[in-house]
């Protein structure tokens, strides 16, 4: 959809749309012209941003879902009077973002006009008090601000309304990294600004290209892959956020959503395509989607994707691509998933922050030993006292089933909402709960694995692990959902014998973190190893 006389657009408060542009077809006579003309949206469908209406058009402009020509219009004054409107004593627009609290402030009288060089020394002190930790040649020094790194204007304006202030540790180092061509393999804790230090690099270099090279057909430049559906919505929204105003557009491929409107997207132009590796793969075998310009490929939790079924799944869709810039994340990293990653790109870059594999130093961790029985009475008591529960609350267990039983279970006896979430639920189901949850309709949410991993739960400070996972790895990912950017959170963990293969590497992380062993799991017999159960006393432990 476009503007006719688009150059002029800005300066008439009403702009004329031209017809035959709306779809990128000849097929004028079928859009809706008023907003009169379109249906009500059903449930689960785009709504226009202007009437509620069925969104069945996505202004080129702004990005945003419209259902006519008229609501178009409406929408390009209302963006008209905006820029018009706001000065530079207008204040900033403040949403969340995933930053920890720990930033590198540039004094008053540094240049803001040009990027800031360090020293060698200075380039040293700065990582070894940051902790970052970088591996690999030509590695580019860290930015102390986003404006050194030469991003389009508007990409700057969009991470100051988005609250980025300054850029985190991860940032810092790397954005440089991506944004010089070079694959990467960052490690840092959950809430440390991982998406968006890969976003910000594929916003920049993709709105550059299109300024370069102008075509009729515009085909995807990057791709980021996630295991869940929930991950890849919340990129896509975080994408098109850095984005708005910039010739760049998003389209998300999950399943659960119809692959028709995803199809049509794509056929449309996008610059980004954000979606699980199966859905993905559905898409490419049964239409033909030309990926031969895509420049950047995104692995978001990568010690997920390089394993499982996921593995498979991912090296299809990277053989159809021709050698692109390899960008991998993730919380916790092993150096099975770094060789992987180095088969995958070469001359990677490897970026670490802070100790790798451990839980965030903000998440407070308690562990409980309690018996299979008795974990279902300890968490209504949990739930119950005024004291230690700090809502809302992501309880995780480790079934389906278990999942919809404690929901009701918790609901039925504690009196509080609780909803649970799973990969079984469709996906309109899951979006709906996800909206209840953060909005503050429910209190607590059961879940499975599928929030365990990248999500950000604003507003959450509390998990409670009912079940523990099958791997400490998982469990980090777990409890990183207590914290967000930098804030302090708990989590409380129940553990009993049914938990012995990870008592040796559970203890290692509770000591840690400075948090107390529970007598019962430092005395197991199937503890390897000698732990402190007392002052000044070590106890021998065998294993059986």
């Amino acid at each position: 959809m476009e503007v006719a006389n688009s150059d002029n657009h800005c300066k008439n408060s009403a702009a004329v749309v031209s017809f035959d542009q709306f779809t990128g077809s000849d097929a004028a006579d079928d859009v809706k012209k008023t907003a009169r003309e379109q249906r009500e949206a059903l449930s689960g469908e785009p709504k226009c941003v202007i009437c509620g209406r069925y969104g069945e058009y996505i202004c080129d402009e702004t990005d945003d879902d419209i259902c006519s020509l008229e609501c178009k219009q409406t929408l390009l004054r209302k963006v008209v009077k905006t820029q018009v409107s706001v000065g530079p004593s207008a204040p900033a627009v403040r949403l969340a973002a995933t930053d920890e609290c720990f930033y590198v402030r540039e004094s008053e009288s540094d240049d803001k006009s040009g990027p800031l060089s360090l020293t060698n020394d200075q380039t040293e002190l700065l990582r070894r008090k940051l902790e970052i930790y970088v591996k690999g040649k030509l590695v580019p020094d860290p930015i102390l601000s986003f404006s050194s790194c030469n991003l389009p204007l508007q990409l700057l304006q969009n991470l100051a309304a988005a609250g980025y202030d300054m850029p985190t540790p991860v940032q810092m180092q790397a954005i440089p990294t991506a944004l010089g061509g070079k694959s990467l393999l960052a490690s840092a804790n959950t809430g440390s600004g991982k998406t968006a230090s890969y976003l910000v690099s594929i916003v920049s270099r993709c709105a550059d290209f299109r300024l370069q090279h102008s075509s009729e057909y515009r085909k995807p430049l990057a791709m980021v892959l996630t295991p869940t559906r929930e991950l890849c919505i919340q990129v896509e929204d975080q994408a098109k956020l850095l984005g708005k105003g910039l010739p760049f557009k998003t389209a998300l491929v999950v399943g659960g959503d119809a692959m028709a409107g995803q199809l049509y997207r794509i056929q449309q132009g996008v610059e980004l395509i954000v979606g699980t590796p199966g859905r993905l793969i559905d898409l490419l075998i049964k239409h033909d989607i030309g990926l031969d310009e895509l420049m950047i490929f995104v692995l978001d939790e990568v010690d997920c994707m390089l394993q499982r079924g996921f593995r498979d799944q991912v090296m299809q869709i990277f053989r159809a691509l021709s050698q692109p810039q390899v960008l991998m994340y993730s919380a916790t990293i092993t150096q099975e998933i770094e060789k992987m990653g180095s088969s995958i790109a070469k001359d990677m870059v490897i970026v670490s922050i802070g100790e790798p594999n451990k839980p965030s130093k903000a998440v407070k961790q308690l562990a409980i030993w309690v018996e299979s029985k008795q974990k279902k009475q300890k968490l209504f008591d949990i739930l119950m006292s005024k004291q230690h529960f700090m809502p809302p609350a992501v309880v995780y267990v480790g079934s389906r089933l278990g999942a919809d039983l404690l929901s009701n279970a918790i609901t039925v006896t504690t009196g509080l909402k609780a909803l649970s979430l799973h990969g079984e639920k469709p996906m309109k189901e899951r979006r709906e709960i996800m909206r209840s949850f953060l909005v503050g309709e429910v209190s607590v949410i059961v879940a499975t694995g599928i929030l365990g991993r990248g999500v950000d739960l604003l507003g959450v400070r509390q998990v409670i692990v009912f079940d523990m996972p099958n791997s400490i790895k998982e469990y980090v990912h777990q409890i990183g959902r207590a914290s967000r950017m930098g804030e302090e959170g708990t989590a409380i963990v129940f553990v009993n014998e049914e938990n012995k293969n990870l008592f040796t590497e559970f203890i290692e992380v509770l000591r840690s973190s400075g948090a107390v062993i529970p007598r019962e799991l430092a005395n197991s017999r199937y503890t390897v190893r000698s732990y402190p159960v007392g002052k000044g006393r070590r106890k021998r432990k065998y294993g059986s």
